[in-house]
């Protein structure tokens, strides 16, 4: 899906007041970021790293795995498609509704591919016949969270079929999800991790896989050569060398997209769903997702996700990523506005 995702702001000149849209954290100081880049900046004059080799063993330091254990990608994206190009015509099973890019990367290299909702019972989920097993954990777009042990189990019951759990999205719970090391005791299973959603710089494109030896050697055949940029790595190096910049004040914002759903439920036009991060889906009682979110931009220049086009859901489907406690107010407010002024016909009867 080359559009159609979340913080889609390029599509208009109108500046974005307030940002809903995309899965980042919002309040990243990134003040001390920007001035070690601008000392970095003659690193443009230079070829990078084929592979990004320095951040790599960082980030092995960090995980407490070896360097042969990742694979630095040009954002966690990158990932999904080198997985699936690594294993072309595989078959995939794909959780859902879950981010498109696991089927878009999978079609574009001919997988057979097969589709089990997020909310069914893993414990009698057969993967018979099943090369791989994709899933998001926490989920994308609705926050729903698999327990670490019904997540190892499910992997340890299926030792023929490779899990690639996505974790971009770790940093939003504070609950114990799957750990670098335990690609260690689990040779069928592939772990993606974004640096850039908890810095808040997406834009810079930072991801990785941590894998098995043998897996990262197969992968590396199909690594592109200075596919994540000087300057990227420069960000990453510093973000992990610095974790004391990035303290996330996870259990505030919690909190905040507690209020925002419990909020946005009071409206009574619209239902919000529980999730255990800081995002979550609501869907519509009335009107669509596209209406909706013109809306709130054009009046008010606040962007959300228009969720329509994530597989199992419809057109009456959003996701919100909860901001401050003020800003989430004003979309409540927004929201409120839209409904009143678009109430149904009144019956002649």
């Amino acid at each position: 899906m080359l559009f159609g995702h979340g913080d889609d702001h390029y599509n208009s000149q109108k500046a974005v007041k307030i940002n809903f849209s995309s899965n980042v954290w919002h309040g990243a100081d990134l003040r001390t970021l920007r001035e070690h880049l601008h000392r970095q900046f003659y690193e443009l004059t230079r070829y990078p790293e084929p592979d990004a080799s320095s951040l790599k063993r960082l980030l092995a330091r960090c995980h407490g795995v070896g360097e042969e254990n990742i694979v630095v990608t040009n954002g966690s994206i990158t990932a999904f498609y080198l997985l699936a190009q690594t294993w072309k015509g595989a078959r995939s099973a794909i959780a859902v509704p879950s981010f498109a890019e696991y089927e878009d990367a999978c079609r574009l290299h001919g997988h057979t591919l097969r589709f089990f909702p997020t909310t069914c019972d893993l414990s009698s989920l057969s993967l018979e016949g099943q090369d791989f097993c994709w899933i998001c954990n926490p989920n994308n777009p609705d926050g729903r969270l698999i327990p670490r042990a019904e997540l190892l189990s499910l992997i340890e019951a299926n030792r023929q079929t490779v899990f690639i759990i996505d974790q971009a999205y770790v940093a939003f719970t504070t609950e114990r999800l799957l750990e670098p090391s335990d690609i260690h005791r689990h040779p069928n299973l592939i772990l993606i991790q974004s640096i850039s959603k908890a810095h808040n710089i997406p834009g810079l494109r930072i991801g990785y896989l941590i894998a098995s030896p043998e897996k990262v050697g197969q992968i590396n055949r199909y690594l592109i050569p200075w596919s994540v940029n000087a300057i990227a790595v420069e960000a990453g190096k510093y973000v992990l060398t610095h974790p004391e910049q990035y303290i996330l004040p996870l259990r505030e914002w919690q909190r905040e997209t507690a209020c925002l759903i419990g909020r946005l439920n009071e409206l009574g036009d619209l239902e919000a769903f529980p999730t255990s991060v800081t995002f979550f889906l609501a869907r519509l009682k009335r009107g669509t997702a596209a209406a909706l979110k013109h809306d709130l931009w054009k009046r008010h220049g606040l962007l959300i996700r228009d969720a329509s086009n994530f597989r199992s859901l419809d057109e009456t489907y959003i996701r919100i990523s909860a901001q401050t406690a003020s800003e989430n107010q004003v979309l409540v407010d927004a929201i409120r506005e839209f409904f009143t002024e678009n109430q149904p016909a009144a019956s002649n009867g």
